[in-house]
């Protein structure tokens, strides 16, 4: 049997491929784009006010308009044809050309309920009492990004009279830019050529009010949000950038149309600058058409009526100040302290906003922030590393301290709201992929909860504005109750994620606490419970707490054989976790058996390690350098230097990320010159 050809051309399938689900979609594609209308989709178009239809006019432009009737003014006679009662309005750039046999495409939307539908195919048996649409393709689209509005009718469609003239205008007029800068909603028309003949695309794009910036050559800038995968209309401007945008305005009934050329953005700062966005696209307008009052119809925003994909994302000024502080991202920079929550008895967080005038850097959930404050009004500061409680789609910075040491104690006990601290771009490799699909197993003691949490938002918040949560099972270990933070914050995260999250608490101390209520278990973290609990094997397994509690979950992972590369930790304080290495893993080349020279090129000081000196943080300390750094341990990078000259080495491999022309002298020392590094070190110090 001959396999019919695919649903997808070469523009959408390189998109598809370029986010690795080429082949899902060309399966997805075969059982779900149809040559016919189902009836529900035939049933839909006879209930709506308006129908979105995209067309190409003699000189190969694209245009995009509403087109409006009383509901019943499509009918479908047949699975094959979609019938219209309607008269286009001459005036209509998109329709105003349309002949037999000329290509269109259809988008049927209904903005109160959110559900819409695509076809395209062939103008066919046009009068001036309607036209049929012979279907191509018909295919159904998921709800994301549109604005819940009711309408009404202020005028019979098919009335002209009363309708302005349409108007001629450039990107420089006011009405135009203020339509576009306020537009939560617009429709975007597309099209190839092909030998089968030309295939025209309509479709919907929302987001937030001015989610497409106007940019100083009149062009605009439209971030691409997560979608269903086809790629129709950026396919389709992969092969030929033609494209026809319009905007409505849904309170005076005004439409702004343009035509003009498009080109898709894969590779830009502002991508991921711009919060949902996974690419961008540019649209060049070659001509715009006001039509005033041209609809027929009006709509009023829903009190609700925001769609919580549309409030995911982020805007464009937002995306500027982020772009901004990433060019400071190697600087200490002034946070001001937003709001302090005291999230249990021991734990106290701290929200933190740039008081700079300049936005925060998008970390990584499982990332620490580097503060530096000053205990001592008098003294040195003092530089320490807090793991964020926040997932970057939160907006700003947490940190959650737990009061046990010097810096600690002064953020819980000298600091309050409106004081300023010091902070640096986040840091560490302690992180997650929100949106693997392998389930992820979350394990927190005491403040170890905080990457976790991170962890646990961005999960949540990825998998909802993707559509699929990933399944995560949390184990949380703490003391007594009152030690235990966040439990109010991870049950609405668990409401959200519709059961793709199972959330296991233990306590060591069960005073007053009521089993099932406080407390799912009794003591600790274990295998024992894992086997419990979860119903199968393939996972990945993140945990931070204190040191003992790391290093013997762990062994007992590795003892039951659970890959090394599947086990991700997070130490905190000097204690790194001693990993069990696999016999390929690289050799540390041993340290050197008597005295090297160290230069520290930035200061001009010399000095001589030998191997009763310690690290060479501990070397430059004694000639009297602060170098930055804060675990001790090659758990965190805030000590990361450039080896200029020479070669060093670890008594136990570091945890955090180094370059080869790196050194973490927290924990580093000088390497046996047999290994190539030369009888002399510098380092940039």
């Amino acid at each position: 049997m001959t396999q019919p050809p695919s649903p997808f051309h070469d523009g959408e399938v390189a998109l598809q491929k370029a986010v690795g689900v080429a082949e899902r979609m060309e399966a997805f594609g075969r059982r779900v784009i149809r040559d016919h209308m189902p009836d529900q989709h035939r049933d839909f178009y006879r209930q709506l006010p308006f129908i979105v239809l995209g067309a190409v006019d003699g000189e190969g432009d694209a245009w995009i308009t509403l087109l409006s009737g009383r509901p019943g003014f499509m009918a479908s006679p047949d699975p094959k044809r979609l019938a219209f009662a309607a008269y286009p309005d001459p005036q209509d750039p998109a329709t105003a050309s349309l002949d037999d046999g000329a290509a269109v495409g259809l988008l049927g939307i209904e903005l109160h309920t959110r559900r819409r539908n695509r076809m395209n195919g062939t103008l066919r048996a046009l009068t001036a009492e309607g036209f049929e649409v012979a279907v191509e393709h018909a295919f159904g689209n998921c709800p994301q990004y549109i604005q819940l509005r009711d309408f009404a009718f202020v005028r019979e469609p098919g009335d002209f009279a009363e309708v302005p003239a349409a108007q001629t205008l450039g990107m420089d007029s006011p009405r135009v830019r203020a339509m576009i800068a306020e537009a939560d909603t617009f429709f975007v028309s597309s099209y190839v050529d092909d030998a089968n003949g030309r295939h025209v695309d309509a479709s919907h794009r929302g987001g937030k009010s001015g989610f497409v910036r106007i940019n100083q050559d009149g062009s605009l800038t439209i971030p691409d949000f997560a979608g269903n995968l086809h790629f129709n209309t950026l396919g389709n401007i992969l092969l030929n950038p033609r494209a026809g945008l319009v905007f409505p305005d849904f309170v005076t009934g005004d439409m702004l149309h343009l035509t003009g050329d498009a080109e898709v953005v894969l590779d830009s700062d502002e991508i991921a600058a711009f919060q949902g966005a996974e690419r961008l696209w540019v649209f060049r307008p070659r001509k715009v058409v006001l039509r005033p009052a041209a609809l027929p119809l009006r709509f009023s925003m829903r009190a609700e009526g925001w769609s919580p994909n549309s409030l995911m994302t982020g805007d464009w000024e937002q995306a500027a100040d982020r772009i901004a502080a990433e060019k400071s991202r190697n600087t200490w920079r002034p946070f001001r302290i937003a709001r302090i929550v005291d999230e249990s008895s021991v734990i106290r967080s701290f929200h933190l906003e740039p008081a700079d005038g300049k936005g925060i850097v998008v970390h990584e959930a499982g990332q620490h922030l580097p503060i530096r404050v000053r205990p001592d009004p008098a003294g040195e500061p003092v530089l320490r590393t807090y793991t964020l409680s926040t997932a970057p789609s939160d907006g700003f910075y947490r940190i959650s301290v737990k009061r046990q040491g010097l810096v600690s104690n002064h953020l819980q006990n000298d600091l309050k709201t409106g004081d300023v601290i010091e902070a640096r771009a986040p840091a560490g490799g302690f992180t997650i992929d929100p949106l693997e699909a392998r389930p992820a197993v979350l394990l927190a003691a005491g403040v170890g909860i905080t990457p976790m949490l991170a962890m646990l938002r961005s999960i949540v918040f990825e998998g909802l504005r993707k559509r699929r949560v990933r399944p995560t099972y949390m184990f949380i270990a703490a003391r007594t109750l009152a030690e235990r933070a966040f439990d109010a914050e991870i049950a609405e995260l668990m409401a959200q994620a519709g059961g793709a999250l199972r959330v296991v608490r233990l306590l060591e101390i069960t005073q007053d606490a009521v089993p099932g209520t406080d407390f799912d278990a009794e003591g600790r973290i274990s295998t024992e419970l894992f086997r419990q609990t979860l119903p199968f094997d393939a996972y990945d397994f993140y945990m931070c707490g204190p040191p003992p509690f790391m290093q013997g979950l762990y062994d007992q992972l590795s003892d039951i054989g659970v890959p090394d590369a599947r086990i991700h930790a997070e130490a905190f304080g000097p204690a790194s976790l001693k990993r069990r290495e696999p016999s390929s893993a690289e050799i540390l080349p041993p340290a050197a058996g008597k005295p090297v020279p160290v230069a520290f090129a930035k200061s001009g000081k010399e000095a001589r390690w030998d191997p009763s000196a310690g690290s060479l943080l501990d070397l430059a300390e004694a000639r009297g350098l602060t170098p930055e750094y804060s675990c001790r341990g090659g758990s965190c990078g805030t000590c990361a230097v450039k080896v200029l000259a020479g070669k060093v080495t670890y008594e136990a491999r570091p945890s955090a990320k180094v370059g080869a022309d790196e050194a973490l002298i927290c924990c580093a020392v000088p390497a046996d010159p047999s290994e190539g590094g030369g009888d002399r070190l510098i380092l940039d110090v």
